[in-house]
């Protein structure tokens, strides 16, 4: 990886550990004003993404990241997460195979996440 392409990759892995902890400060900084979520159930914006993380709403409890891949095109980055998600959904605990998509936009000097994509993939769930 560049490392350019490492920061992408150290931004998304404390985005993880800032949604398990739901630390809405540091996400707050991080989501651009504009950034949208797409996930199982809708897609909404930054506001409604961080209070469904601070009411604990969705509790992103555990990522289990298996494979990262970066591609930056002028000021956008890509990333591609291959990961298992432990959350509480609605006080259920579930366990889901998905391929994340992030979009962070560089400006001014500091990426800002664009846009977070859970899409659910058909392979067996590998967390233990």
């Amino acid at each position: 990886n560049t490392p350019e392409q490492q920061e992408i990759i150290n931004i998304s892995k404390s985005k993880w550990a800032w949604m398990a902890d739901k630390n809405v400060d540091s996400l707050n900084l991080l989501f651009d004003q504009k950034c949208m979520f797409i996930h199982m159930g809708g897609s909404w914006g930054k506001g409604q993404e961080l209070s469904t993380i601070k009411s604990g709403g969705i509790w992103y409890k555990k990522a289990e990241v298996y494979a990262v891949t970066v591609n930056i095109i002028g000021n956008t980055a890509i990333l591609l997460n291959d990961i298992d998600l432990l959350a509480v959904v609605g006080g259920n605990e579930v366990t889901h195979a998905f391929m994340v998509t992030e979009v962070y936009v560089k400006e001014n000097g500091a990426w800002k996440m664009g846009s977070l994509t859970f899409s659910q993939i058909l392979r067996p769930v590998k967390m233990k």
